[in-house]
């Protein structure tokens, strides 16, 4: 069971998640037709982790590129005239090429990863969210929870609350 929750307010939206929130009642999604800072504050979200997969795709992508050039340089010698076999200059560029190609690769999977995608399950949606109402969803709460979360919602300056059934 779901309470589904639209605030005409910013201010009375976010009191509203608060409310919930502290009463520690299913679990809260916020949707917002534009950015929020403090909404993620009340959900308790912090930098995301995403830039971890980043730094670790680039640290592993300039190794590789390096250490291809260099397993390259050394299974088909080349006469080089006198100069070292291997020499850091020429194998910048790849070294580069790669850290940016894994880079890439990791914060698309780091992003896809954290961010639960692909959706296995359908989440209660309602088109206002995207124009100019803020809703509350609180999922996973029994009828009495739903019922003392749609006290506080509508306490808080609901327009509306409604419930949905989860569809799994």
């Amino acid at each position: 069971m779901a309470v589904l929750a639209t605030f005409k307010y910013e201010e009375d939206f976010l009191a509203g998640a608060k409310r919930v929130k502290s009463a520690g009642i299913g679990e809260l999604s916020l949707m917002s037709p534009l950015p929020l800072e403090e909404a993620q504050e009340v959900l308790g979200l912090g930098k995301s982790p995403v830039r971890r997969f980043s730094l670790a795709g680039a640290i592993i992508g300039a190794v590789s590129g390096f250490a291809m050039a260099v397993a390259t340089a050394l299974v088909f010698v080349l006469p080089t005239g006198g100069r070292a076999i291997i020499s850091v200059p020429p194998y910048l560029v790849i070294t580069y090429e790669m850290t940016i190609l894994f880079g890439v690769l990791f914060t698309l999977f780091g992003f896809h990863l954290v961010s639960g995608l692909p959706a296995w399950r359908d989440r209660p949606y309602t088109p206002e969210s995207n124009v100019d109402r803020f809703v509350v969803v609180v999922e996973g709460a029994d009828d009495a929870d739903a019922a003392r979360a749609e006290t506080i919602l509508r306490e808080a300056g609901a327009e509306e609350t409604r419930r949905v059934e989860d569809s799994q």
